[in-house]
């Protein structure tokens, strides 16, 4: 399927997040691949009142040669028709459609019923996520609605696929591991790393880095920073991602636990350029989720060699391999504060080159390939 159109609908620049950055990268992936890529971005993604952040924009520059189209409106049904026709009429060979909540279902599946009709384009789900972390009103029957749009669907972790098969037992699926975020720049000294952000000395800090929102389990973390192990082993928390949720029940947890020595503040977004320093300004990244099916930090902390501890949710521990890429520990303040205690008993440089080894796994072109293989069998 050399040198077909492909379309990728989901969040682009201006946009901003780790939905965006994936779709860009893997934009790039299907252009350095010979193929005419673009993405079909929202004119309006989210109203701003269902919006949990404080912008829904990037400030940084557009990547260069993604032609990103900011067409679809989420809750305008004409909208839904207008561009689903011109999808249609335009005929892309396949159509990559990203899928991560439910609340996209209506807009996404009717845009995708009109496609179909060409009879020509074949329409590949990436599946973030099939039911969400945080369940409302309408969740099942809008992601079945999404779902019977779509020829086959790409996972990339266990129970998503798990989740899959509940509402679409016989469509063709494959499951690949999320690749890296390689578009952040090449991993640098982590004594370097901390000038950039303002973190003096060398001492003991391991990161919690991401949106925060609850089934993240940042509140499980800040107990585990208040064990007496962890306080006299010196370890600092650098909580870096901007709320999602309401600060104030984080901040007077922090305050009762009186661990706010023990903290460094960065709860704002983290741009795109500042991404790397972060993750190398840290021993050790730390995902303390109460659930996950998978998750953008991993293959992040992956790339930047940066060991991590996870949860035992989810796909987290098919993921980090325990005491080779990092250490997998159990959703509680004991079993976190154990893990992390762990990691410096072992030394950072026990878990390089597991991370090193495990990295070579995670490809964008090992995407790609899985997407053209799905809509190349669904022509026979």
């Amino acid at each position: 399927m050399n040198r077909a159109r492909v379309i990728i609908i989901g969040p682009g620049h201006p946009l901003r997040g780790g939905l965006s950055t994936f779709n860009q990268r893997l934009a790039k992936e299907f252009l350095d691949q010979g193929f005419d890529c673009s993405i079909y971005s929202f004119s309006l993604q989210y109203p701003s009142f269902l919006f949990p952040g404080k912008t829904q924009y990037s400030t940084e520059a557009a990547p260069e040669g993604i032609n990103i189209v900011p067409i679809i409106n989420s809750i305008n049904p004409i909208n839904w028709k207008v561009v689903g026709q011109k999808l249609k009429q335009l005929a892309p060979d396949i159509i990559v459609v990203r899928y991560w909540l439910p609340f996209m279902g209506p807009a996404l599946g009717t845009i995708l019923r009109k496609v179909r009709q060409n009879h020509h384009t074949k329409i590949i789900a990436i599946t973030d996520n099939i039911l969400p972390h945080e369940k409302r009103p309408g969740d099942i029957a809008f992601t079945r609605f999404f779902l019977n749009s779509c020829d086959a669907f790409v996972t990339m972790s266990e129970k998503v696929m798990k989740d899959l098969r509940q509402f679409q037992p016989a469509k063709p699926a494959k499951q690949v591991l999320h690749p890296l975020y390689d578009n952040f720049g090449d991993p640098l000294p982590k004594q370097e790393a901390r000038k950039k952000i303002g973190i003096a000395g060398d001492g003991k800090i391991i990161l919690f880095f991401g949106f925060i929102r609850k089934y993240k389990g940042l509140d499980i973390l800040l107990d585990a920073m208040a064990d007496p192990r962890i306080r006299a082993a010196g370890i600092q928390l650098l909580i870096a991602g901007e709320f999602y949720e309401k600060k104030e029940p984080y901040l007077e947890q922090i305050k009762k636990l009186g661990i706010s020595d023990q903290l460094i503040l960065r709860t704002e977004f983290i741009q795109g350029d500042e991404v790397r320093y972060y993750l190398c300004a840290a021993d050790l990244v730390v995902q303390p989720y109460r659930n996950a099916t998978q998750s953008g930090v991993t293959p992040l902390a992956y790339h930047f060699e940066r060991p991590m501890v996870v949860s035992n949710v989810g796909g987290l521990p098919s993921l980090v391999a325990h005491e080779k890429a990092g250490l997998v520990s159990e959703a509680n303040p004991v079993s976190l504060a154990s893990a992390i205690l762990r990691y410096y008993e072992l030394g950072e440089q026990y878990f390089i080159p597991h991370l090193r080894n495990e990295k070579l796994r995670y490809s964008w072109l090992n995407l790609v390939k899985t997407i053209t293989d799905l809509a190349h069998d669904l022509q026979k």
